[in-house]
This record gives C-alpha cells, structure tokens and sequence, in this order.
C-alpha cells in the first residue's frame, strides 16, 4: 500500500465568516490537494488567544470556521479537519520547541517585529512572540511533507524546518522537515474600496470585503461599488489600475479563465458590465457554500461530533509523535 505524504494548513477563527481571499487562497486548493495528499487540516483557536477575544464569541467563531471548511469543500471522511485546542499535543509540544529556540530567533519573526514597531513592546505578548513556534508544533506533530501557505508565512515555516532539523540533530530524528508550498499568486485578493492593502477579516471598513456568509444582494452591491479608475478599459496592471486588476484575479480564479480571455470579452464594454457579471459568478459560487454553511450551524451537536471524531484520528497522529519526542527529551513516563 501507497502512503500518501501528508499535507497540514490551517486558519484563525478571527471572523464571523470567511472571506473571499480565505475561499480563492485557502479552500479553493485545500480542496484539490486533499485528493493526493493525507491532509490535516485545523481551525487554530489557540493562536487566535494572542488578541483579545470575547469567549462566547471565540466558540461561536470556531464553529463558523469548521462549518465553512466543510462547506467550501473540505471533506471531514478524506481529510482531518479538527479543532486545534481539541488535540493537547500542539501546546505541549510548542514548549519542547520553545526550549530550542533563541530569543534572538523568536524576535526576529516577522510578525512580531511588525506589531512592536506598530504599537510598541506593550502591545505584544509573550503568546506572539512564541506564536511561531505553536506553528512549528502544529506542522511536526502530523509528520508533514508540505504546508500550503501564502508568502507572508513563510518565515515560519523556514523556522519550523530549522526546529525539526535542531531537534533531529540534538536528540535523534523525530520530525519530517517540512516544505512550504507558496500559494497560487491568485490567492492574494486586494480590498474592493482599497484595492492597495490586502483584503482582511480586520479591516477597517466592511465595505471593501466579501464575505462567504454574506447575504447576497448585499456581495453584489459591494462588487458594483468596487473602485476601479476613471480610465473605462478592463486591462489588468497591477501598478497602474490596482482596483480592475484585483477584480481579474477573482473572475478568473473563480471561472478558471485566463485573464486575457477575460480582457478580450470586456473589451470596450466598459466597467459596468464586467461588474455585473463578476458579481453572478462570485454569487454564484458562493450561494451553495452559504447555504451548506448555514445548515451545519443549524445542528451544532452534529457538527461538533463530526469534529470530535476528526479530532481523534488527529490525536492519533500527534499523540505519537509527542510519546516519541518525550521519549527522546528524556522526560519520565508515568507509570
């Protein structure tokens, strides 16, 4: 028997719904990569603990988050799809890898450095600064081959495979080191009313992004009222027509068309129809997954069975790659 390699990614239940960029970056190619590879994905509630988080909201959060995984494609029967805090390997094997980590290193995480510099020391806590390494537990416990990840989080996992080579090294070879598969560039989706700044589930205004879970008269409006330029062509240049451009890279990430074949259709027509159109296709894409979406929210005791019993194939997994690495730290065993 072929063992396929296994794959791990996972999101932050930061958001009531998912948006566009998490559909096109993050579930669109989950879905395609969970057919070839033994895939584990996770809803990271503990990583989301490094913000302020109300804890009515954060539960609530987490299922919206695993019911738009499923919805968007994701199959709970192909892939692992679990909740992180739900598997207590990953924090304790983030300790074992704090423990090999310099406070130099950690600091230097782009993340970090970002926030500080941001808002000062004050404002980041200890949990951000170690977050990387949490990452790095999250990845090594499930012995992964590759972890889909968009540019920004590549720093981290480049530190994911220094703590699994340290490790190997140090102690004897508990890991697979890891290799990180950058996103497909159409993965980076830019906000509608600020098509410079990459669309977030923290952004300032709601105007600019497109919810998975949005009513969709109300997607449609938000595409209509995209800004664009005042030049009428629909051409793509990311420089010099940003707000068409991104509006491009969601029609054909979402049709499969190349962008020039896009550029040939609209060609003299004007912005309106090209609108128009682009929001039939992302409303059309998105209907059933709301509705999916919504049906599992309807029975939450279904859905957190089905991650309960997610979350025990994960813990499998995990639970015996952590007995080998306390094994090989020298940690007792209870008896």
């Amino acid at each position: 028997m072929v063992t396929r390699p296994r794959l791990y990614s996972g999101m932050q239940p930061s958001a009531d719904s998912l948006q566009i960029g998490n559909y096109i970056g993050a579930l669109m190619q989950w879905r395609e990569l969970q057919q070839s590879y033994q895939a584990f994905f996770s809803v990271v509630d503990l990583h989301a603990l490094t913000q302020p988080n109300d804890p009515a909201e954060l539960r609530e959060k987490t299922r919206r988050t695993a019911a738009q995984y499923i919805a968007g494609g994701i199959e709970p029967s192909r892939a692992t799809l679990y909740v992180q805090s739900h598997v207590p390997a990953h924090a304790e094997l983030q300790w074992i890898l704090t423990t090999l980590t310099g406070e130099g290193e950690a600091r230097r995480m782009t993340q970090y450095k970002d926030k500080v510099a941001r808002y000062g020391k004050d404002a980041a806590s200890v949990g951000l600064l170690v977050y990387p390494m949490l990452m790095a537990a999250d990845i090594l416990l499930y012995q992964t081959d590759i972890v889909p990840v968009g540019e920004d989080q590549k720093q981290h996992v480049e530190l994911t495979r220094d703590l699994a080579e340290r490790f190997n090294a140090r102690y004897g070879r508990a890991f697979t080191v890891p290799m990180p598969v950058i996103q497909r560039e159409t993965g980076r989706i830019y906000d509608l009313q600020n098509p410079t700044a990459k669309m977030s589930k923290s952004a300032e205004s709601d105007a600019g992004v497109l919810w998975l879970l949005d009513d969709p008269a109300v997607t449609a409006k938000k595409i209509m009222r995209a800004v664009t330029d005042s030049e009428g062509s629909v051409r793509y240049d990311r420089q010099a027509k940003p707000g068409v451009s991104n509006l491009l890279v969601i029609y054909a990430a979402l049709t499969g068309r190349q962008i020039p074949a896009i550029e040939d259709e609209y060609a003299g027509r004007g912005y309106g129809d090209f609108k128009k159109d682009l929001a039939e296709v992302v409303v059309n894409e998105f209907a059933p997954v709301r509705e999916r979406a919504l049906a599992l929210l309807a029975d939450p005791a279904e859905l957190d069975r089905v991650l309960a019993v997610n979350a025990g194939r994960a813990e499998e997994v995990a639970n015996a790659t952590l007995a080998d690495v306390y094994d090989k730290v020298g940690l007792l065993r209870r008896a």
